[in-house]
C-alpha cells in the first residue's frame, strides 16, 4: 500500500528533474543517455545508480553532484542516495569483425620516428587504467618493438589452446614482439609479413575483457596501419608530436592517413614541449588540419628514465605534473570516443548477420 509521501513523488517528476542534467561531452540529458538505473522510491528517498560512459570522465564529480542536486529539488524528497558506477561505451562495430571482448581500440601513431610515440602511448593506457578502466597495449611498431622494455616484462607468452597469452603488469595486458624477437635482431620485413603480424596479435591472442586497447603503431604511413584498419575497426586515432613549428608536415601526413583510412582522429599531442625544442608546433597543426589539440608533455627526464627502466612515470611519480598530465589526456580521450560511440549508429540487421556468418567460418557446428 502506498503512503501519502509515495503518491506526492512520482518515478515520472524525478526522470523530468534527472532530464536537466546535460552531458557536456556528449551534449545529451543523463536520462536519454541512459546513465541512470535502477531509480527507486520509497516513501521521501530516491535511489539510483549513475553509470557514468567511461570511468575516466574528469567531471564525473561534478555530474553526480548535479544529479544529486536534480533529484534532490523534486518537491517531497528529502533523502537522495547515489552510487557513481561506469561502463565504457563500445565500439560496436569492433564485435562484428573480431572475436575478442575489446571493446574500444585506440591508435597512437606519428609523422616520424624519435617522437617519443611509444612513451605516449605506454603511459597513456596506464592512466586510462588508473582512471579505473580495463585496458591492453599491443606493440605493433614491428620496426621498433620496445613496449615490453617500457613497461619492465620479460620472458616469452606462454601458449594455452593455440592462443597467446598475454603478459600482464601495472594492471594491464601486454603483447609485443619484443617478447618473440631476440634483444638486437633486425626485423627485415615485407608488407605481407607485417599484415600477418597484426592478424595474429589480433586474432590468436587470448585477450581478456577490455574497455581499451591501446595500439602503438609505427612511425610514418605504411603497411601496419593499413592491416590493422582492415583487420579492426579502429575507434579512434593519437597522433604525437614534436613542438617545433616543421611539425606540422609530419602531423599532417599522419592525420592525413587517419582519415584516409576513415580512422576518426581524436586529436594531437605535443610531446617533449619547451626549453630547447620550444613549444607550439602540436598546437598549430591541430588548429591547421581541423582536429583537436589534446594537451603537450612538458620535457622532462624523469619521463625518459621511466621508459628506459621499465617503471613509468605515470606509476613511478604519480604526483608529479608529467604524471597528472597523463591522466588529463587519458580522460579527453576516453572523453572524445564516448561520444563518438554515442554518434555512431547501431549496426544494421545485415551487418550482425554478414558478422555471424563471418565468425562461424566453415566446418563451424
Amino acid at each position: 500500500m502506498m503512503s501519502k509521501s509515495d503518491k506526492r513523488v512520482s518515478e515520472e517528476q524525478v526522470l523530468n528533474a534527472l532530464r536537466k542534467v546535460i552531458d557536456p561531452d556528449l551534449h545529451r540529458d543523463v536520462v536519454s543517455l541512459g546513465m541512470i538505473k535502477d531509480l527507486k522510491i520509497e516513501n521521501d528517498t530516491v535511489s539510483f545508480t549513475f553509470e557514468l560512459t567511461t570511468p575516466a570522465c574528469p567531471l564525473k564529480d561534478q555530474l553526480t553532484k548535479a544529479v544529486h542536486d536534480a533529484a534532490s529539488s523534486v518537491p517531497g524528497v528529502k533523502k537522495v542516495n547515489v552510487k557513481q558506477t561506469a561502463k565504457v561505451k563500445k565500439d560496436t562495430r569492433i564485435e562484428l569483425k573480431l572475436n575478442a571482448p575489446i571493446r574500444n581500440v585506440i591508435a597512437v601513431s606519428s609523422g616520424k620516428g624519435g617522437v617519443g610515440k611509444s612513451t605516449v602511448a605506454v603511459n597513456l593506457a596506464l592512466a586510462l587504467n588508473k582512471w579505473g578502466a580495463k585496458v591492453g597495449i599491443m606493440d605493433a611498431d614491428v620496426y621498433g618493438p620496445n613496449v615490453n622494455i617500457m613497461l619492465g616484462v620479460n620472458g616469452t607468452p606462454r601458449v594455452e589452446n593455440k592462443k597467446i597469452v598475454p603478459m600482464h603488469t601495472y594492471g594491464i595486458q601486454i603483447m609485443s614482439l619484443g617478447f618473440l624477437v631476440p634483444p638486437g635482431e633486425a626485423i627485415l620485413w615485407r608488407g605481407p609479413m607485417l599484415h600477418n603480424a597484426v592478424k595474429q596479435f589480433l586474432e590468436d591472442v587470448r585477450w581478456e575483457e577490455m574497455d581499451y586497447l591501446v595500439v602503438d603503431l609505427p612511425p610514418g604511413t605504411g603497411d601496419a596501419h593499413m592491416s590493422l584498419a582492415q583487420l579492426i575497426p579502429i575507434s579512434g586515432g593519437v597522433v604525437v608530436t614534436t613542438p617545433q613549428t616543421v611539425a606540422l608536415a609530419d602531423s599532417t601526413r599522419a592525420v592525413t592517413a587517419f582519415k584516409k583510412l576513415k580512422v576518426p582522429v581524436l586529436g594531437i599531442i605535443e610531446n617533449m614541449s619547451g626549453n630547447v625544442f620550444g613549444e607550439g608546433g602540436g598546437e598549430l597543426a591541430s588548429q591547421e588540419l581541423g582536429v583537436p589539440f589534446l594537451g603537450r608533455i612538458g620535457l622532462n627526464p624523469k619521463i625518459r628514465v621511466g621508459g628506459d627502466t621499465g617503471r613509468p612515470i605515470v606509476f613511478s611519480d604519480p604526483e608529479s605534473e608529467a604524471a597528472k598530465t597523463f591522466l588529463d589526456l587519458a580522460a579527453k580521450v576516453a572523453s572524445e570516443l564516448s561520444r563518438l560511440n554515442a554518434e555512431r549508429p547501431e549496426p544494421s540487421a545485415e551487418e550482425k548477420l554478414a558478422s555471424m556468418k563471418l565468425n562461424v567460418g566453415p566446418g563451424a557446428g
